[in-house]
Parts: C-alpha cells; sequence; structure tokens
C-alpha cells in the first residue's frame, strides 16, 4: 500500500507518520506539508509545499497512490468564518478533487473532530465548516472515503501538538488520562489509535463513513 499523508507535522499526523512506517504493508509514504517532518526512514518521501493553493504542477508526485490520510488543518479560535472556510474547506477539496481525478481506486480518510456538524446550519461555526467539508468530500468519486471524527486526542510515542495552549492542556491532563479513559472510554483516543484505525480502514473497509470516537477505536 502506497500512503499520501497531509499535515504529518501535526499531532494527529505525526501519530499518523508513525504507524504508517511501522506497518510493514506500507511500501511507501510521501508526506505533503509546509515543512519537513523531520522523519528519516527508508519508505519515506516528503513534499514541501508551501501554498496548497498551488496545486498546477503536482500531478506527477500525487499520482499511484492507494490512500490518503488527511489531518492537515488549523484551529479556528480567533478565525472569522470566511477565514476559517478557507483553509478548511478549501484546501481539503482543492487537494481532494485533484486526487479523486489521478487515483480513482483511492481510500481518502479525513480527520475532521467530534460535534461536526452534517446539516451545516447549525449554532458552531468550526461544526458547520467542518460539515460541509465532509459533505463535499463524501460526493467525490474516490474508491471509497471516510470521515473521522475524534474527541479528545492522547498524544503518544513523543508526539507534540504545535498550539500552545493545547500542548498546556495535554501536560496539565496528562496525570489524568486514564481516569478520563476510564470515565468517558468513548471519548479519548491516542494518537497510535487513530494512525492505526486508519491504516485497518484503508486496508479494509468500514461499515460507516463517518466514525465517531467509539467507531474509530472498534475497528483497531
Amino acid at each position: 500500500m502506497n500512503v499520501l499523508l497531509f499535515g504529518a507535522t501535526g499531532m494527529v499526523g505525526q501519530g499518523v507518520l508513525r504507524e504508517c512506517l511501522l506497518d510493514p504493508d506500507v511500501q511507501v509514504v510521501q508526506t505533503v506539508g509546509r515543512t519537513a517532518s523531520g522523519v528519516q526512514h527508508a519508505k519515506l518521501r516528503e513534499i514541501v509545499q508551501e501554498d496548497f493553493y498551488k496545486n498546477s504542477s503536482v500531478d506527477a508526485d500525487w499520482s499511484g497512490f492507494d490512500a490518503c490520510f488527511f489531518c492537515l488543518g488549523v484551529s479556528s479560535a480567533g478565525m472569522k468564518e470566511a477565514d476559517y472556510e478557507r483553509v478548511t474547506y478549501g484546501i481539503t477539496l482543492a487537494a481532494a478533487e485533484i486526487l479523486s481525478r489521478l487515483n480513482p481506486q483511492m481510500t481518502f480518510i479525513y480527520v475532521s473532530g467530534a460535534g461536526t456538524d452534517s446539516t451545516e446550519h447549525g449554532r458552531s461555526m468550526w461544526a458547520r465548516v467542518k460539515g460541509k467539508t465532509e459533505n463535499a468530500l463524501l460526493r467525490l468519486p474516490f474508491q471509497a472515503a471516510y470521515m473521522f471524527r475524534p474527541g479528545f486526542i492522547q498524544p503518544l510515542h513523543g508526539v507534540r501538538s504545535k498550539t500552545t495552549a493545547y500542548r498546556v492542556l495535554y501536560a496539565v491532563s496528562k496525570p489524568l488520562t486514564p481516569l478520563l479513559r476510564l470515565a468517558w472510554p468513548n471519548f479519548i483516543l491516542s494518537t497510535e489509535e487513530i494512525g492505526r484505525a486508519m491504516l485497518v480502514v484503508a486496508k479494509r473497509g468500514a461499515p460507516k463513513r463517518i466514525l465517531e470516537s467509539r467507531d474509530i477505536r472498534a475497528v483497531n
């Protein structure tokens, strides 16, 4: 299996990259991001692309992949809806439309979030935009597309968020994580669990096209 990974330097992407490199079924992992991951591995190829709106010459680099794990995203904090939609919806669909043309046999997995609003009409801005993005992705002519909606994510194996506020939150909550897992087992996932689940779904599929935390845990 050849995997294309967007957002490998983010918290979820770091975990997904680790699991891809460990999986013997994965022959090649190619990352696409604004910066290189810094990881060295025989399976790994990296493309640094500073502008995700300029995809006119990517056909050769983005062809020949069986799965795409799209972990690229930003926090909506402090952003206007138009700006958040331009990044969350705009960049994602610009890439996905090209990939569905180049790799119609591909399984595309998008990291969304718990609470995403599929109706696109709810009160929460980020949830509406994520819902619009999910709906558009599910309409594209991929062999299969799945939306992952994790809730609280536990970083493992040295994975760190690039967002300072999140790093503080994870540091404070780390001692409580075992208790939180007991209290809300269907809401907390580790970066390892998410990465492994993506690989399982890419290989075997899943009974649902939208997977909440409990569904992601169940496929591991």
